[in-house]
């Protein structure tokens, strides 16, 4: 026996009492009541439902002779299962059933509705169980329910909103009950299990789902230890109960500790403060009210585990109940003082029907039957009494069967009238669907569409005492009213943790979360919500923590070190304004000026031997191109435009190709020369100006044959490049196509190799001022350079490129200028004896 479900037939003999004592309720209306005990035995149920239907006495359903029970409702019960085999059974006459405990959803396939949901909504329940679980960020729990029907819908229902929402389990355990030794064993199997998962695992919340047996498992598992040897050690958890989980104990469960459920949340019906009933119950006492009281004896002996003298049936020493205990002396886990949730159902369901027969009587759906008694005459006669009869079902307990006499007869004058109603009971409904009011408490009871009460639930958190005794702190609520995510309302300060906590709000993860920067990886094998942490990879950033995947910045942003935010990238482009830019700048006016000095030089000593006898005109355009060369360097600085794209890489493969043209005609002019002072040689003729010209002007032609090429299929143009500098934006010249762009680079690679081969070949020719050997090293260097200039080319980036390339030309050209020319600018400016003819034919004499 649980006595505290005493306090549920006191609610409602509590709520009758409060009824029928107020006329603008039910002015000519007397309500009175039935009690049955299902005995959580399914049997026991239908049995007691039948006995609903029957004439008093006689289990025969319909039987209208003798006295009959004029049914109208049903409240109960506090089990589902037990609720489903009543409904079953008053469906079939569609007399309407109040509820107060779990109940399977039913309520939406049925127009006529059957029964009526005095307890919030359990998927109400569920989502504020995921609300609550996030607003702690608890993504790691256990899950222990009942082994039944009603806890494998709860976890098929709670389940995949678990892992939509990011919620992950470590374990889900059933309990089931035992009814033998065998059982017994089976559960404390079960039992190690469980407290090996929850004490060693990294969970610390755990949801629960069930009723009181639920309660009385979870207690005992903290004794576990000292019954049955396990790995783990006690630890701080956090239970999360749903709301049908009360804390009852009977009498061998007195000495339990509650120390295992300080600190836990439980989802509560709500309840009100009612003064009154309170004093109700305070009055409560055996030996006032034992005879017209069938239960209070059996209650109190069980909850001051004491026995009445007259009821004492064995020699075995007991304690004597006296009538003169406190209630209020009690432990919470054995009787409450103070309305439950559930008893708070249950008033509210007693005023519910209350207040549907008030709107009955005040309508136009009365209807009286009347027999006439004495002389069988029919007599018109208004209402004395009418009597109705609510029958409440209280399960799990084992109260004795009561009931409340009333007077059903009424004399008046020599007429005897029996009074009754004639109303269908499926009408009820009608009337029970649009029942509003504020109970006494302040409250407003009224149904949605489904039969469901309009309520929310009570975020409670429950504080253990030593003396096996507890305290109820509400802490929030589920509001029903509020939109989706929003009906979660809880004030953390309020909540006091497991003392193992040091009241610090625990922490129920898998993995501990990852920082911005990182993204999650989940670990082969693990649900979700166990991974590693990974840096983001390169271009790529996470701003948030425990992002499963890193996401690329804008093309004009790169992230930081730290990969945690983008960064604007700055603009680039090779610059006066910066070191690089200027010395390369300042290289290439450099070499201009010796350019312009070197010609000058030549110019003005033209009709001197050294500058004739080295073809004075090649010299000139070889010293206007290589001056050309250095200043088509400065074309590569400075913002790219699209004039400036055209001429960079044309310019450059133009005078550098009429440079290494001059040159190689040189070279053969050399070895024409030199074959033409043979007697009888033919060559006499191929030596002169025009041959030179030929030369120059023929290879200059076919570069620039490849460069208008270029210019008309795929001109370079402006371009802007993101990606090579992550953390620039270079502003640059796209050469359009790069097959026409090492096209121009191998012609000149190709001029400068025979150049170079010429020059080899004919640098030990007996002249006295052969150029040939100075024009090996030049294009020795020249050859070097480009060959160089491709991987360095290809392995820049940015304006780094643009460098690269403007330094290949300077030092190119550089080779050539510093090459070829100093000797004869030592002979002509430091030496002028050694310029003239009889100097010549002397050093070719000798």
């Amino acid at each position: 026996p649980v006595a505290k479900n005493y306090q549920h037939i006191l609610a409602m003999a509590f709520a009758i009492k409060e009824i029928n004592e107020n006329p603008q309720i039910l002015s000519n209306l007397t309500l009175g009541f039935h009690i049955y005990d299902s005995y959580d035995n399914a049997q026991r149920t239908y049995q007691a439902t039948m006995l609903f239907l029957s004439s008093v006495e006689r289990l025969i359903p319909n039987y209208s002779c003798n006295i009959h029970n004029n049914l109208v409702s049903v409240v109960g019960g506090l089990d589902a299962e037990i609720s489903l085999h009543i409904s079953t059974i008053l469906d079939i006459y569609k007399i309407p059933q109040l509820i107060y405990g779990s109940a399977p959803l039913m309520n939406e396939k049925s127009p006529e509705l059957t029964f009526y949901q005095m307890v919030p909504p359990d998927p109400l329940q569920y989502a504020g169980i995921v609300s609550l679980l996030l607003h702690f960020r608890w993504t790691w729990i256990g899950i222990l329910t009942m082994d039944d029907d009603q806890s494998e819908k709860f976890v098929q229902t709670v389940i995949p909103v678990f892992s939509k929402r990011g919620i992950c389990y470590s374990f889900i355990e059933k309990i089931g009950k035992f009814s033998d030794i065998n059982g017994l064993y089976d559960m404390l199997q079960k039992g190690v299990k469980i407290y090996d998962q929850v004490m060693g695992g990294k969970a610390n919340a755990f949801v629960i789902y069930g009723e009181s047996f639920t309660m009385i498992f979870l207690r005992w598992l903290q004794y576990i230890p000292s019954i049955e040897k396990t790995s783990a050690k006690a630890k701080g958890i956090v239970w999360i109960m749903t709301a049908q989980i009360e804390l009852t104990a009977s009498a061998f469960q007195r000495s339990w500790s509650t120390e295992i459920i300080h600190g836990a949340l439980s989802f509560s019906i709500p309840s009100a403060y009612l003064p009154e009933f309170q004093l109700f119950v305070a009055k409560q006492n055996p030996i006032f009210s034992r005879k017209e009281n069938g239960f209070i004896s059996q209650f109190w002996q069980d909850a001051f585990n004491c026995v009445f003298s007259d009821e004492v049936v064995s020699d075995v020493p007991e304690d004597i109940c006296t009538g003169t205990e406190n209630l209020k002396n009690l432990p919470a886990p054995i009787f409450e003082i103070d309305m439950t949730g559930h008893s708070y159902s249950i008033y509210n369901g007693i005023y519910v029907i209350a207040h549907a027969f008030h709107a009955i009587s005040t309508s136009r759906y009365k209807h009286r039957a009347m027999r006439v008694g004495r002389g069988g005459k029919k007599h018109k006669q208004d209402i004395l009494q009418v009597l109705q009869v609510i029958n409440i079902l209280i399960s799990q307990s084992t109260m004795h069967l009561g009931m409340l006499n009333l007077k059903d007869v009424k004399t008046k004058g020599e007429l005897t009238y029996t009074l009754t109603t004639t109303l269908s009971v499926s009408k009820l409904h009608y009337f029970l669907r649009g029942v509003s009011f504020n109970n006494s408490a302040g409250d407003q009871i009224s149904f949605d569409q489904n039969g469901i009460v309009r309520a929310g639930f009570d975020i409670i958190n429950w504080i253990a005492f030593p003396n096996k005794s507890f305290l109820r702190v509400k802490v929030g609520k589920v509001d029903q009213l509020a939109p989706p995510d929003q009906g979660l309302i809880i004030n953390d300060d309020l909540i006091t943790w497991h003392i193992l906590f040091n009241q610090v709000q625990p922490i129920s993860i898998c993995s501990e979360s990852c920082y911005p920067g990182f993204s999650k990886k989940v670990k082969e094998g693990q649900p979700f919500c166990c991974y590693d942490c990974i840096p983001c990879p390169e271009g790529s950033i996470s701003t948030e923590n425990d992002k499963n995947e890193c996401f690329r910045c804008k093309d004009d942003y790169y992230p930081n070190t730290r990969k945690d935010f983008c960064v604007p990238k700055i603009v680039s482009f090779l610059t006066y304004k910066e070191p690089l830019g200027l010395s390369l700048a300042c290289l290439a006016h450099s070499f201009s000026l010796v350019t312009v000095l070197v010609l000058g030089i030549f110019v003005k000593n033209h009709n001197t031997p050294i500058v004739i006898a080295n073809n004075r005109d090649l010299t000139y355009i070889l010293l206007i191109s290589l001056l050309l060369c250095f200043l088509s360097a400065l074309l590569f600085i400075g913002q790219p435009g699209k004039v400036t794209c055209l001429l960079q890489q044309t310019t450059f493969g133009m005078v550098f190709s009429v440079a290494v043209s001059s040159i190689l005609a040189k070279t053969i002019t050399v070895i024409l020369a030199f074959m033409a002072t043979k007697p009888g040689s033919r060559m006499r003729k191929w030596v002169g100006k025009k041959l030179t010209s030929s030369i120059v002007v023929a290879c200059s032609l076919v570069q620039a044959s490849i460069c208008t090429l270029w210019l008309s299929i795929a001109p370079p143009f402006p371009a802007i490049d993101m990606v090579s500098v992550p953390k620039e934006i270079v502003l640059q010249c796209n050469e359009g196509s790069m097959i026409m762009f090492y096209c121009v680079l191998g012609y000149m690679g190709f001029l400068a190799l025979i150049s170079f081969t010429t020059a080899f070949l004919a640098r030990k020719l007996p002249d006295s001022f052969n150029e040939a050997k100075f024009i090996t090293f030049s294009m020795l260097v020249f050859c070097s350079v480009w060959l160089s200039f491709v991987p360095a080319y290809l392995s820049s980036k940015g304006k780094y490129m643009v460098a690269v390339e403007i330094f290949s030309i300077l030092a190119s050209g550089a080779g050539l200028l510093i090459c070829i020319f100093p000797p004869k600018c030592y002979v002509i400016v430091l030496r002028p004896e050694l310029n003239n003819r009889e100097q010549l034919i002397r050093r070719k004499e000798c």
